[in-house]
């Protein structure tokens, strides 16, 4: 982690669909027609025009980012972006979750976004360890920041107490963030 990304990342505990950053990320399913956990509250939240746009998106395969409106969410915009299913970790689970986080970014990035909040993708049902996930995730938001100051803040969303403990722990370990 650079100077240039210290202090662009924060974690906290909450509920993603109250963030008021331009953007939030759902971790969604292929179909981007809402779910369990984060994707449904996401939809749940931000209405049923929501789910017309994530119609007429046609899905989105794994380890991809589709941008959609946020309706009445605050956030301007919902980035979904649907993680890999844990097998055993020998089926690109990694590589898959690290694409969701850089093509999340790039969405950002290209839709002059300037902050945006992240759920803990592929951590609840799609059971990828959460230790493993998060080392992903610092570390890809992380080398995508050092390149692109355009983003000035990301947000890590968990919903629990233990999910948050773990993010703090990962990020201390790999450099400051706020």
């Amino acid at each position: 982690m650079t100077n240039e990304t210290k202090g662009r990342i924060e974690i906290i505990q909450g509920d993603i669909t109250q963030q008021k950053t331009v953007a939030i990320v759902n971790a969604a399913n292929e179909s981007l027609l809402g779910g369990g956990g984060v994707d449904g509250a996401i939809h749940r939240a931000a209405g049923l025009k929501l789910l017309a746009e994530c119609r007429s998106v046609g899905g989105c395969p794994t380890g991809q980012a589709r941008i959609t409106k946020g309706y009445n969410l605050s956030a301007r915009y919902v980035i979904h972006t649907v993680g890999p299913i844990w097998r055993d970790g020998n089926n690109d689970e990694a590589e898959l979750l690290a694409s969701c986080y850089q093509n999340a970014m790039t969405l950002a990035q290209s839709n002059n976004i300037e902050s945006i909040a992240f759920p803990a993708i592929s951590t609840g049902v799609y059971g990828f360890p959460i230790e493993e996930a998060t080392a992903i995730a610092i570390r890809e938001i992380s080398k995508f920041l050092d390149k692109t100051p355009s983003i000035k803040e990301v947000l890590f969303v968990c919903f629990s107490q233990a999910d948050t403990t773990i993010y703090k722990k990962t990020l201390k370990a790999y450099g400051n963030g706020r």
